[in-house]
């Protein structure tokens, strides 16, 4: 069944109704009334129902025209909330326009890298509000590809086509042990000594453990784990309960009262970067946002 009738055809039924007036609504609407009176007419003819009983001295509803009221009201009222979710009335100042910037990021890199990075945005001028989407490797390279964040910071450089990466730094692996154990501080640990550990992997599926699999793979190493888990902050947790030890990027580690110690042959970093849209061309706030990233990346590497 095909709709002959919009938004403004019930916009003039509510008011005539409200106002029990032809006259009264066209002047609530700014309208001449013989436009009014052409959209009411359009509407009954849509819906093949009298809805309003003329007379030299009123204008009446009709039975059809009471059951189409609430019905008209939250059509009209789901269309102005969709209006304000796609507007976002919160930024309708000029100066706010184009300044929310939406990133997509892994959250191991937000206390070492973003934080920073944010902190640093009111010297460039930039007031932006930003959208932080904390999200496993796999998605934030999906919410790029897809349009749904501007840009990312991830682990992973060739999950999708569409995409281009930008080295920022390497971020080494470590052994977190928990506060005061006999291996902590410990350089250059060999993977044999993790046999004795109740050792905690991130899950199967995330950039971090991609990276132990390939590692541990290309060196024929065999890697047990007591814990498997899905967050670094879980497996901090684990660590500071004094549960097991967690192979953790370095980032991830933060100000958590634990020890780490290095591990060698192999070595395992991730890289981390950014994940831009192939094509795309940055805002001026993004763009900024991207230059302090780039700056903050660069302190760390020196570390």
């Amino acid at each position: 069944m095909s709709i002959n009738y919009d938004f403004g055809d019930l916009e003039a039924f509510l008011a005539v109704h409200e106002t029990g007036s032809f006259h009264a609504a066209a002047e609530r609407l700014n309208l001449s009334q013989s436009a009014v009176t052409r959209r009411i007419r359009k509407l009954e003819e849509a819906l093949d129902s009298l809805l309003f009983e003329r007379t030299t001295r009123a204008v009446k509803p009709t039975l059809a025209a009471k059951r189409l009221r609430a019905r008209a009201e939250a059509i009209l009222e789901d269309a102005r909330e969709t209006a304000r979710a796609m507007r976002d009335e919160t930024v309708a100042f000029a100066h706010q326009r184009n300044a929310i910037i939406t990133v997509a990021t892994i959250p191991t890199v937000l206390s070492g890298l973003l934080n920073e990075a944010i902190r640093a945005l009111p010297e460039s001028g930039a007031q932006p509000r930003l959208r932080l989407l904390d999200l496993p490797a796999n998605d934030v390279a999906e919410a790029v590809a897809q349009g749904e964040a501007d840009f990312g910071i991830c682990s992973i450089p060739t999950l999708e086509p569409q995409t281009a990466f930008e080295l920022l730094f390497h971020d080494p692996l470590v052994l977190t042990l928990p506060a005061g154990h006999a291996l902590g501080q410990e350089q250059d640990m060999t993977w044999d000594q993790l046999q004795d550990l109740p050792l905690i992997l991130p899950a199967r599926g995330t950039g971090n453990r991609l990276v132990i699999d390939e590692a541990m793979a290309a060196a024929h190493l065999p890697l047990v784990w007591t814990y498997e888990v899905g967050r670094s902050s879980t497996a901090l947790s684990l660590v500071q309960a004094g549960l097991g030890a967690a192979l953790l990027p370095r980032s991830a580690i933060g100000p958590a009262q634990v020890e780490v110690a290095t591990l060698k042959t192999p070595r395992i970093s991730r890289a981390i970067g950014l994940l831009s849209r192939t094509g795309q061309t940055d805002t001026k706030v993004a763009a900024q946002l991207k230059a302090a990233i780039r700056t903050a990346a660069s302190r760390i590497e020196t570390l």
